[in-house]
């Protein structure tokens, strides 16, 4: 299923490459184009058509070939990004990704207008490989990625990888915008403190709601000794919300879509990767040998 595991792996696929630049976009039948979409949407068994959207249609370098952006979204507010190939007729199909392959392969990406400073960041600022993580608390595949990530800079990589983490909280969940703050609040009295913030909204997400974000945030900020009464003002601050909204708008600007996102020296890995996949390319930046393998 299109939506099969979203939040995991491969949740989006970047369709640059696939539209010329510059390129007028080619008319297509209003008709066709709706009866595509209910196909579509009974095909891959898609509640709610409104979930699918179909971008204008480009001519491909391939003869007869026309190409247009897929988006696929779910209640939860994840979106899957692709590229569908059709022929004039759209009697035939092909979802999937247009390569050139005389391009960069690993579709790094220009994080040169993404704000960097004053962040949260775990490992050393002189490490040869940065990530930067788009994430939201409330989002259960960044819960299990964040175990992940504070291993390969305690330990797989100690001293060689650093984390930067860019807030990403997602419309449709509805503590994420505030736990973010609470989180940022929390680092401008103690940067230490941000990361335990992140483990404590991971570890209790089922138990954590809009009513009770506070108490948690209390209860948090007490434990680690902050001043509550400035943590507080510190979240209802307008700056507070700006600085959130944003991290949410440098990832927006690079084509994140959904939680977590990864950028390794610009190289973006998306959804929950496995473990062997931020290895592979960690490794591939540091011209090293996978510790994984080489254990064999």
């Amino acid at each position: 299923m299109l939506l099969s595991g979203a939040g995991r792996s491969a949740l989006a696929q970047n369709a640059s490459g696939a539209f010329p630049v510059g390129t007028a976009a080619v008319a297509t039948d209003p008709a066709r184009d709706a009866a595509l979409k209910s196909y579509l949407q009974k095909h891959f068994k898609i509640p709610n058509a409104a979930q699918i959207e179909l971008g204008p249609a480009f001519k491909t370098r391939f003869d007869g070939l026309l190409a247009r952006q897929l988006v696929v979204s779910n209640e939860q507010g994840q979106r899957i990004t692709t590229t569908l190939f059709f022929d004039k007729s759209e009697n035939g199909a092909i979802i999937g990704q247009f390569i050139d392959v005389g391009t960069e392969p690993w579709g790094r990406v220009n994080m040169g207008a993404v704000s960097l400073d004053d962040r949260a960041t775990l490992g050393p600022t002189d490490a040869p490989v940065t990530i930067v993580e788009f994430a939201d608390f409330e989002c259960p595949f960044c819960a299990h990625a964040f175990s992940m990530l504070e291993t390969l800079v305690n330990t797989t990589y100690k001293g060689k990888v650093k984390v930067i983490y860019k807030n990403y909280p997602l419309d449709a969940h509805v503590w994420a915008v505030k736990a973010a703050e609470a989180a940022e609040c929390a680092r401008l009295q103690n940067p230490a403190a941000f990361w335990d913030f992140a483990r404590y909204f991971y570890a209790n997400q089922g138990l954590i709601n809009p009513q009770n974000l506070q108490q948690h945030v209390d209860k948090l900020a007490k434990a680690q000794k902050l001043d509550q009464p400035s943590l507080k003002a510190c979240m209802d601050s307008p700056q507070t919300e700006a600085r959130v909204k944003q991290d949410q708008i440098d990832g927006n600007s690079i084509q994140v879509t959904s939680t977590p996102t990864f950028f390794v020296n610009g190289i973006p890995v998306v959804g929950l990767p496995d473990g062997k996949v931020l290895e592979f390319v960690i490794n591939s930046e540091l011209g090293e040998k996978s510790p994984s393998a080489a254990a064999h």
